[in-house]
């Protein structure tokens, strides 16, 4: 019986693997959720003895261990907890997003050539706006000048 609880767990936690490679976060959740319960099977198998129940044992009887079976129900719950944080992680990056896929990061250069390009399209705007505010003033100085000839040419 114990190789079974050990392939099952073998599997579970094969499984719990693959998923954890995947690119989409819900496999990633589910991969987590199948390790812990590999995890919560192994300790099950490990702690499989006949016994009577620990709190009141009568003599010459054996009498089963009660800590595997506490680790049991605190890895059930620590399982429960990392499931139900994960879940609302990925809903929320869902809702951020719109994708529940894995983005790949980008390399370090990529990034700095980034913000390059968005440093500089902001400088080329300005760039823009100061040519068209200086042709602006010149056609305003030009049109004084022809104003202030006009009044000189014209007695009073």
């Amino acid at each position: 019986m114990n190789l079974a609880f050990a392939s099952a767990a073998a599997v579970l936690f094969g499984g719990g693997a693959f998923l954890l490679l995947q690119r989409d976060l819900l496999r990633i959740v589910a991969g987590v959720a199948l390790i812990s319960q590999a995890a919560t099977l192994t300790l099950i198998g490990v702690s499989r003895s006949r016994g009577q129940a620990p709190i009141a044992p009568e003599a010459d009887l054996p009498v089963s261990d009660p800590l595997p079976q506490a680790l049991t129900l605190t890895a059930l719950v620590i399982g429960l907890a990392t499931l139900a944080l994960l879940l609302s992680m990925v809903d929320r990056l869902v809702v951020v997003f719109d994708t529940a896929y894995q983005q790949p990061v980008p390399d370090e250069e990529e990034d700095q050539q980034e913000d390059q390009e968005a440093d500089q399209q902001p400088d080329q705007e300005a760039d823009q706006e100061a040519d068209q505010m200086a042709d602006q003033k010149a056609v305003r100085t030009a049109g004084e000048d022809q104003h202030r000839q006009r009044a000189e040419e014209q007695p009073p």
